[in-house]
């Protein structure tokens, strides 16, 4: 990890541990720049990603005029460097014995590799096309996890809290797919909704039952 500071200020003395471990912690992605608040001179950078060095101005502005209501941390905000690269910054005002602002700490973080990562994950989650039905019409074991799986996903439950009136609605979506005209399938619909086969017997009669009442 690369360091830049002013050897001699006591405030770098200071605050150089926590430079350094935030910087380990989110290096090589993080840039740490210590500003002097009184003669507005960067007194040390840790894991330059910027072009900014030690002795540059700060050109921080007027401290008084931020937002109180920050309690002297402001951010996550974003910056741009020159290359187009994004950053999320985060600044702390770092207070002397008698409450008078001495430097600024801030956090510069590379937002590249997660916006890479965002599009990897999103090229992934992509819309798919429609599924060819054709390869599918004489797996039964498919089309079971097609309807369960759908509509576990659908409620946003797991299959594990599906209650019995969930149970029932699945066990009357496969049966009206056919499934149960399948020798061994009861045994297969059983492990899918994690229900024994007496249960997948019992809710198939029930769904049955309703299904011929007038």
């Amino acid at each position: 990890m690369e360091r830049e500071v002013v050897e001699h200020d006591p405030r770098v003395w200071m605050w150089d541990p926590v430079c350094r471990a935030v910087a380990l912690l989110l290096g090589p992605y993080a840039e740490v720049v210590l500003h002097d608040a009184g003669r507005d001179r960067v007194l040390g950078v840790w894991n330059p990603i910027s072009p900014r060095a030690v002795g540059d101005p700060s050109l921080l502005g007027e401290l008084e005029e931020l937002d109180p209501s920050g309690r002297d941390v402001y951010g996550p905000y974003e910056k741009v460097l020159a290359d187009g690269r994004r950053l999320s910054s985060v600044s702390a005002v770092l207070r002397d014995d008698a409450g008078d602002p001495s430097a600024v700490l801030c956090v510069n973080l590379d937002r590249t590799p997660l916006e890479r990562a965002v599009a990897i994950l999103s090229a992934f989650g992509a819309p798919t096309a429609p599924r060819p039905e054709p390869l599918f019409e004489q797996d039964w074991t498919e089309r079971i996890q097609f309807i369960v799986g759908g509509y576990v996903r659908d409620h946003g439950r797991p299959v594990e809290r599906l209650g019995r009136e969930d149970r029932l609605a699945l066990v009357g979506r496969l049966d009206e797919a056919g499934i149960f005209s399948v020798r061994r399938a009861t045994p297969v619909v059983a492990g899918a909704l994690h229900a024994s086969r007496s249960t997948v017997y019992a809710l198939l009669a029930e769904h049955r039952a309703q299904r011929t009442t007038p």
